[in-house]
């Protein structure tokens, strides 16, 4: 019989992506969502993608009692992915108090069902925002974490001592946090990736909305950066390689190999890419020249951030595949075939 797994916020970017990889492992998936920031024709695409269509309920996690419910008649479930969050950093600078009410709620009261039902296993979307701006570069899983720097980045500080401090008081609770670094790129097969609802908050789909000619120009925000050539450095990694993650953490957790009550790990690919090198990359792959303009520095942004994934290399078995290049192909592929549809 296939083990099921919880997806909250599973018709989001990352979710329906991880959906899809958890179909194709041979897990049974069920997915909350309350289409804050996503779409049910999200469903089409995966079942296009896998052959199987998950089974949606749409309700917000903050609603205790909708969850209460939804889990005593879901009491088979193995595992929890949590995805269901707020993340855009600039406007949580805007929105303090949705962002910590939505992220934080949410978590607990998925916490307290999954302790009420005796349901084993979580894994929790993080960031590597918990780090802040970081003292030594690339980034380990041991380094101290910085004050946050905007009340998204908190939040994730903040969920991640509530589920330290859930498994260290109750060991029937296991968990794993997947410290994020900057996914990016689509499916493929161009059937699911990115779509946000306004203007968008992430570099990559902003660049493929301007190439597409939706938005005007670009905005870049700061070149005065302490880096090579001003632009502030992230780690992009492909959101494919990033679903794999998730499911290579359910493996580790459903059989038993995990080290602690709770682990951390960074996802990402080791290599630390500035602004204007993601731009340079989607130029190459597209062949169309970007209209850009620099702007102020944005509230909030971290000046340079990379990841060591050396331990989810060793420790997970895991590690990226798909190149920048491959990435922004993909995110364009998908821009391309989003907009033959509208």
């Amino acid at each position: 019989m296939k083990k099921k797994v919880l997806v909250t916020g599973g018709t989001g970017y990352i979710g329906s992506h991880t959906a899809v990889e958890l179909i194709n492992e041979g897990y049974d998936v069920v997915i909350i969502d309350n289409l804050y920031n996503s779409e049910e024709k999200v469903l089409d695409g995966i079942e296009k993608i896998t052959g199987v269509r998950p089974v949606l309920e749409v309700f917000d996690l903050c609603d205790h009692e909708m969850l209460g419910s939804f889990f005593s008649k879901n009491s088979d479930i193995a595992a929890v992915i949590h995805f269901a969050a707020y993340k855009a950093v600039g406007e949580s600078v805007r929105k303090p108090l949705e962002y910590y009410r939505n992220n934080l709620v949410s978590l607990i009261n998925i916490l307290e069902s999954m302790k009420k039902h005796k349901v084993p296993n979580f894994v929790f979307s993080s960031s590597c925002t918990v780090y802040g701006q970081p003292e030594k570069l690339p980034v380990t899983e041991s380094a101290p974490l910085q004050p946050a720097v905007s009340p998204y980045g908190n939040t994730k500080q903040v969920g991640e001592e509530i589920i330290r401090d859930t498994v260290d008081a109750d060991n029937m609770i296991k968990a794993i946090a997947l410290r994020y670094f900057n996914p990016i790129g689509a499916h493929p097969s161009a059937i699911i990736g990115e779509l946000p609802h306004g203007v968008p908050e992430n570099l990559v789909p902003y660049i493929t909305q301007t190439a597409i000619g939706i938005r005007e120009e670009l905005k870049v925000f700061g070149n005065d950066y302490d880096t090579p050539d001003g632009y502030c450095i992230r780690d992009y990694l492909h959101v494919v390689d990033l679903a794999k993650a998730h499911v290579v953490a359910v493996n580790r957790l459903i059989g038993g190999k995990n080290k602690a009550g709770f682990e951390v790990f960074n996802l990402g690919t080791g290599k630390g890419v500035s602004v204007m090198e993601a731009i340079s990359s989607f130029e190459k792959v597209s062949g169309i020249s970007l209209k850009y303009k620099v702007v102020e520095r944005r509230p909030g942004d971290i000046e340079k951030i990379w990841a060591d994934p050396s331990f989810a290399n060793t420790e997970l078995g895991w590690k990226t595949q798909s190149s920048l290049d491959v990435a922004m192909k993909t995110a364009w592929d998908w821009e391309k075939q989003i907009r033959k549809k509208s």
